[in-house]
């Protein structure tokens, strides 16, 4: 008797259920999920988070906050880095392989062999596992925009976030910021309360308005929710009373603001100071300006101060550039490699004063690559000194023995990230 496919298999095989990586309707997720008995009804209380950035580190935040009080919490992300698994978080654990298995074989059978998406499919295999294992919360993450997104598809969560909204996948949310505010907000619900980190001005008319439509309480930033970082402390404050905390320990002056609606999330579903004080000190999110200190990148350049980023558009290149410029002085080199649909020069142009050199690379077993030569030109455009290398290996030992001691930054992609996390253990 052969063995039973493993998950890497199943999830292989799904991949040629549909042409198309991302194909935005509900409708494929509907039939699959009426097929299966509707999973998605049976889910523990939902927070639905939706935004272009900040959505995963917000999330792990407001994870970190309810285990601490002893919740158990499933939690959905994507894409993930290193292995599949990392996106089913079961009752605070990994979704096993046995479990991930079952559950995609289970949509599979379902199915049909009907036209669905990888990630409609995997996302239906996600809500059976948390259907069928108890628990406190359910945190869902979007994978794209939010009012089409296989995840939109819960009636009446608990509550709703949105985090900073700006220019990224405008082929799929639209070319303004507007249109992209429209298709992110599309995750409010009737009477449900929203918690809206700070936006910019155009994606706050577009949120309030749906908002007053569907008459959905919101907890907005500057509004009804201030945090700041005073004195290497940060200091919240609502309605309910101002919170002392440590500063967020992911890195990052941005995180501040994410740590912000993670505690506006976590008082509105009335959890307490313990939550408050693990959400901010014990939330881990890897890719994101994560030090790596160990491996065999380090081991390959000892002396190297290395980072790496996952962050992909303007406003991520703008806030890393503001984090790299409050680390103590040391030159600063980047290792990059991005996907060809993104927007390069947005994201390059903020770093071009922050790092003295760029050394571009490919990615490693990805279709939608940026050749690392297209990389080097826009570099060299907006004033960085570039150049290019096969792999970030032989990009970080040339680096090395250039520049020493050097501070190194691998960014640009979070296909990228999960590559240097695979092969550095």
């Amino acid at each position: 008797m052969s063995a039973a496919p493993s998950s890497d298999v199943i999830l292989q095989r799904m991949m040629s259920l549909h042409p198309k990586i991302i194909d935005l309707t509900l409708d494929r997720v509907w039939r699959l999920l009426a097929a299966l008995g509707h999973p998605e009804r049976d889910l523990p209380p939902v927070i639905h988070l939706a935004g272009t950035n900040g959505k995963g580190s917000t999330q792990a935040m407001i994870r970190a906050g309810m285990e601490a009080e002893g919740k158990r919490v499933h939690a959905y992300i994507s894409p993930h880095l290193a292995r599949f698994h990392e996106r089913i978080r079961v009752a605070g654990e990994l979704i096993s392989e046995e479990a991930l298995t079952a559950a995609l074989d289970e949509c599979w059978e379902a199915n049909r062999g009907e036209s669905i998406t990888y990630f409609e499919i995997t996302t239906c295999a996600a809500f059976l596992a948390f259907a069928r294992t108890p628990a406190d919360f359910t945190l869902l993450e979007t994978g794209l925009g939010g009012r089409l997104d296989a995840t939109n598809v819960v009636d009446t969560p608990a509550l709703t976030v949105l985090t900073p909204i700006s220019l990224d996948h405008q082929q799929y949310l639209g070319e303004t910021i507007a249109e992209i505010a429209g298709e992110k907000a599309g995750i409010l619900k009737r009477g449900v309360p929203c918690v809206v980190g700070p936006q910019p001005e155009a994606a706050l008319d577009v949120i309030e308005a749906r908002a007053a439509r569907l008459g959905a309480p919101l907890l907005a930033q500057g509004q009804h929710w201030h945090v700041s970082e005073e004195h290497g402390r940060m200091v919240y404050q609502d309605e309910s009373g101002l919170l002392d905390l440590p500063r967020p320990n992911l890195p990052g002056a941005h995180q501040v603001d994410n740590a912000g609606a993670a505690l506006a999330a976590l008082r509105r579903l009335g959890l307490g100071e313990a939550a408050f004080e693990a959400a901010v000190t014990r939330a881990d999110w890897p890719a994101r300006m994560q030090r790596l200190r160990r491996g065999p990148l380090t081991e390959a350049a000892p002396g190297i101060e290395l980072w790496l980023d996952g962050g992909h558009n303007p406003a991520a290149g703008e806030a890393l550039a503001h984090h790299l410029g409050t680390l103590p002085d040391r030159p600063t080199h980047l290792i990059c490699g991005m996907l060809n649909t993104k927007d390069i020069r947005g994201y390059l142009a903020p770093l071009a004063g922050v790092a003295r050199s760029l050394t571009a690379v490919s990615i490693p077993g990805e279709a939608n690559t940026l050749p690392a030569e297209e990389t080097a030109r826009v570099a060299a455009a907006v004033g960085l000194a570039a150049s290019e290398a096969p792999t970030v290996l032989a990009a970080l030992t040339r680096i090395a023995a250039q520049d020493p001691s050097a501070r190194v930054l691998i960014c640009g992609s979070l296909y990228l990230a999960g590559g240097v996390l695979r092969e550095n253990g």
